[in-house]
């Protein structure tokens, strides 16, 4: 078990008191998210913001960076100053909830004294990757990859997917234009099969592919 996962006996040296911190995860604080008022940092004269990516996924390291360069931008042009700002921020949010996060809080800024620690374990994401096969072909002529469906039992028009490599990054989009392997347009394709999709960008063998699931 992670250090930061288990429970601890805190010590008063001055004295024989002892406090049992167990299930609590004091070690284990939630994730930064300053996006819904990142205009107050900006107008204070910060000009650098670190994005923390390591040991995380490349669909993480996606969002993250392109949510808070998008706030940049709003912020850049105007936008926190107008009321549609509200919008923008519900959306990032719902986006930055959709990849890994142990919970969000607002940090030591705007007053606030106390931290805030996350109680249950893992990932509190609205979303979880289910890895399902890997691509084995792409036709970069007609933008088309071949994928082979290796470990769910299926796929099917409207399933969310994402596909990740070294070179490719992450990429994801909604399946349409489902093949067969014989090249027969269809709705769901099985376990143990190949099929074909068009894609919006270059992918290429090897990449993994992963089915998005809603998390309960």
């Amino acid at each position: 078990m992670q250090i930061c996962r288990r429970g601890y006996i805190v010590k008063d040296k001055e004295s024989d008191l002892e406090l049992e911190v167990d299930n609590q995860y004091i070690m284990s604080p939630k994730d930064l998210k300053t996006i819904h008022f990142l205009n107050k940092m900006l107008d204070a004269g910060v000009r650098i913001l670190k994005i923390e990516g390591r040991a995380r996924g490349a669909e993480y390291v996606q969002t993250v960076v392109s949510c808070y360069k998008e706030a940049v931008t709003a912020w850049q042009n105007g936008e926190y100053r107008t009321d549609a700002i509200e919008a923008r921020i519900e959306e990032w949010n719902t986006r930055l909830a959709r990849v890994f996060n142990r919970g969000f809080w607002d940090g030591y800024y705007q007053g606030q004294k106390l931290g805030e620690w996350n109680h249950s374990y893992g990932s509190q994401a609205t979303r979880k990757k289910v890895y399902a096969g890997k691509c084995t072909n792409f036709f970069k002529q007609i933008g088309v990859a071949e994928f082979a469906l290796e470990a769910i039992s299926q796929l099917q028009e409207g399933d969310e997917i994402l596909v990740t490599g070294e070179t490719t990054g992450a990429y994801e989009q909604t399946v349409h234009n489902l093949h067969d392997e014989a090249g027969n347009p269809t709705n769901c394709v099985k376990q143990g099969t190949l099929f074909a999709l068009k894609t919006d960008k270059v992918l290429r063998r090897g990449d993994k592919l992963f089915k998005m699931e809603v998390q309960p």
